[in-house]
């Protein structure tokens, strides 16, 4: 692999995971919940998802939810709803704050890393888009398995600090802000957000 290459993967894969995704959405939203303490377990979990994803894409799941429409429909539609669920729990969820941080009470990293990553894993538009995005770059004159863990190792690096990066801007904004109706718009926005990721994976069509 050149270096023009790998830059030219940098470069289009900083495109890629900018783009506000059904992950990106759960970051933002869990963010402007729970404040600065949700950025290391959230970009943790997006981290693991986008492994989980990239690594069933090369098995072969890939290629399964490619062919299979049934298969794609029953993943996105698990993936939708549990969105959905997160979005409705974030709205109707407490406006409390503990007195250190101005953080959410009731929400833990635990929790939060275990959405991040359900949601990141579950997105079947992710573990098809890595079959068919990182081979591009991958050249056939040279040993293939190097290449694609530089390349999985760089792409899952650029997630993780782009989803800290969101978390960070979004708990930043919401501890700039501790009045309980102000706190329980953004819950309501976080919420609304959720559910509007939810809809966007039940609305991902096959192919």
């Amino acid at each position: 692999m050149s270096l023009d290459t790998y830059l030219m993967f940098v470069v289009a894969s900083l495109v890629v995971v900018m783009i506000p995704g059904p992950s990106v959405m759960l970051v933002v939203s869990q963010a402007l919940s729970s404040g600065k303490s949700s950025v290391a377990p959230l970009a943790a979990g997006v981290g693991l998802g986008d492994l989980v994803a990239m690594t069933l894409s090369f098995l072969g799941l890939g290629a399964i939810l490619a062919a299979s429409a049934f298969t794609f429909t029953i993943l996105k539609w698990v993936g939708a709803l549990y969105l959905a669920y997160l979005g409705v729990k974030m709205f109707r969820s407490s406006t409390s704050l503990s007195a250190d941080d101005g953080q959410t009470t009731g929400v833990s990293g635990r929790s939060q890393f275990i959405s991040a990553f359900i949601t990141t894993a579950l997105n079947p538009k992710s573990i098809i888009f890595f079959i068919a995005f990182v081979p591009q770059f991958v050249s056939t004159e040279a040993a293939l398995a190097p290449q694609f863990v530089i390349l999985g190792a760089t792409f899952l690096v650029l997630g993780v600090l782009n989803a800290a990066m969101y978390a960070v801007f979004a708990g930043k904004l919401r501890s700039m802000l501790r009045d309980p109706k102000a706190l329980k718009r953004f819950n309501r926005v976080g919420g609304s957000l959720l559910v509007g990721a939810g809809v966007l994976t039940a609305a991902a069509r096959h192919g």
